[in-house]
């Protein structure tokens, strides 16, 4: 008897794209009136954020945005941010979100690399997105949010007002599930950023991830700590309308920020980098006690084991997670084991400090050998580099198929990152391929910034490297060899600004010490040592 089953080809009754679009008709849908967007004195109900989407999607096509088209966004985190997750995706358009702190000089490359036809801009970052575009090589069209319209801008709700509500199925929707929805760059560790493309099954597929991983259920308080250009939030752009939930947006947040948040909105999940926990520790002996668990998500850095300790003595429940911008963000987690509650905190924190296991709709994880691929044993000792693929992997850089070639290599992403993995199946980063530096979760280049340096006619050499710091996790250290005609005359100071003027601010080093730079026989600079220097000699106590 034959027991092969026929398979059918896919028809519309059996199968649609993936796409996270679709959570916002069904939150729309389902849940009209309830509260989506608090964003100060703005308040926008499901059924409202949904509306001016699509208007914003009408306002673009008439502006002659058409399928695959690059939009950019150079926006806190605002509810035009928000519509701008859905509305331009909803154009069949590509949302390009641009760091708001870089300089004027790489705005422009990314508007240049990224072929943006629009930029949205909030009236805020109105100064730095002239003078980017000033240094573009190509028109783009500007639409600016807050302060209504300048010379070579629009105003934002008029764009939208002009734009005509309309019913989902007039939206323009992905041919294909592997269509891209994001355009995200990353922070150029090794040279000019690359522009990572996330296409709708990822983003659909990670906002679940997400939801699962952080233990939401219907209708949680999300606090906006996160910025939303950082690999669109972790996909929590799209992720809080699969449960209904309400965005709370900060335009700027410190501890008491976050406090006041939690108490007056009932906030019930936030991220950020263990930068932003040392926050709330520091603003936590002026608040009131927690109303109720908050759950709280922390990555871009190695989350320190006495921070987890006093923020689970506060009442906060926090999750160490792992992630990278070609994987559509997070992509690992700590999963919390019910025989840890009864570890004591020392053991807990030790156990928690680990990046953890893939989320459930990753499905490939290993640490292996760089060159062989083989997977190294699960000793928590031996070290490999973190390699991943399946489900969350970007279609590739944009424009740039070498280094996509390079990058999925032998069938797997290669992170650069290099691990350990325990006998319970834990990896646990433990040091970086390249020398880029994360400080406060943002990944600088150490390149960069001796690039920057260069730039002086006093410096003849310099090498930067990370010098660990109790705020931000890391910060630049610059090593400098001056010339002969510049000693004496050159103060740390002055090159700090210099460098100011070259690059974004939180680039520049924090503190620059004046040495001859070691080299190899070879000419290289040996960054090892430079590093054990560092630890020794300039740490926060010397």
């Amino acid at each position: 008897m034959d027991t092969n089953v026929a398979v059918p080809p896919r028809l519309p009754a059996n199968s649609a794209p993936l796409t996270p679009l679709d959570f916002l008709i069904r939150a729309e849908a389902a849940f009209p009136e309830h509260p989506a967007i608090i964003d100060g004195d703005h308040r926008f109900t499901w059924g409202t954020y949904a509306r001016r989407c699509r208007m914003l999607a009408k306002a673009l096509t008439a502006a002659g945005i058409a399928r695959g088209d690059r939009v950019a966004v150079l926006l806190p985190n605002t509810a035009p941010m928000l519509e701008a997750h859905f509305g331009i995706p909803m154009a069949g358009a590509v949302i390009c979100t641009i760091n708001i702190r870089l300089n004027a000089q790489a705005i422009a490359y990314i508007l240049d690399h990224s072929e943006s036809r629009i930029l949205i801009v909030d009236d805020q970052f109105r100064g730095l997105a002239e003078q980017a575009l000033s240094l573009a090589g190509r028109p783009v069209r500007v639409i600016v949010t807050g302060a209504g319209a300048a010379p070579w801008a629009e105003d934002y709700d008029a764009f939208v007002d002009g734009g005509i509500d309309a019913r989902p199925d007039d939206m323009v929707w992905p041919e294909s599930e592997w269509d891209p929805l994001a355009l995200n760059y990353t922070s150029g560790t090794t040279g000019n950023p690359k522009g990572v493309i996330y296409h709708h099954r990822g983003a659909y597929l990670n906002s679940f991830g997400q939801i699962l991983s952080f233990s939401m259920a219907t209708h949680p308080v999300y606090l906006w700590t996160l910025p939303m250009f950082h690999c669109n939030g972790w996909c929590f752009a799209w992720a809080l309308a699969a449960v209904v939930g309400t965005h709370v947006c900060l335009r700027r947040f410190d501890g008491d920020v976050i406090w006041n948040a939690i108490h007056r909105f009932g906030v019930t999940h936030f991220c950020g980098a263990p930068t932003v926990l040392t926050f709330v520790l520091d603003a936590s002996e002026r608040a009131a006690p927690l109303p109720h668990p908050v759950n709280v998500m922390s990555g871009g850095a190695l989350l320190p084991s006495l921070v987890w300790r006093r923020m689970t003595e506060l009442g906060f429940k926090v999750q160490h997670v792992y992630g990278i911008t070609e994987m559509h963000g997070i992509f690992v987690s700590c999963a919390w084991h019910q025989d840890w509650d009864q570890a004591s905190p020392q053991d807990q924190a030790r156990l928690v400090a680990r990046q953890g296991i893939p989320l459930v709709v990753q499905s490939g994880l290993m640490v292996a050998d760089s060159e062989t691929l083989q997977p190294v044993p699960a000793d928590g000792r031996t070290v490999g580099e973190v390699f991943a693929r399946g489900n969350l992997g970007m279609t590739g850089y944009f424009k740039d198929p070498a280094a996509t070639a390079d990058a999925f290599a032998g069938g797997w992403y290669h992170t650069g990152d290099l691990a350990v993995v325990h006998p319970d199946g834990y990896l646990e980063i433990k040091d970086r391929l390249k020398d880029f530096i994360i400080s406060g979760g943002e990944n600088i280049s150490s390149i960069e910034v001796e690039e920057a340096l260069h730039t002086h006619p006093g410096v003849a050499c310099a090498a930067v490297v990370a010098l660990k710091d109790d705020t931000w996790g890391e910060v630049p250290l610059a090593f400098v060899e001056l010339t002969a005609e510049w000693q004496g005359r050159l103060t740390e100071a002055d090159l700090i600004a210099h460098c100011r003027g070259q690059i974004a601010h939180f680039k520049c080093p924090r503190r620059i010490v004046f040495s001859p730079v070691p080299r190899t026989a070879t000419g290289k600079i040996p960054k090892f040592e430079l590093r054990q220097k560092a630890a020794r000699e300039c740490g926060p106590d010397r």
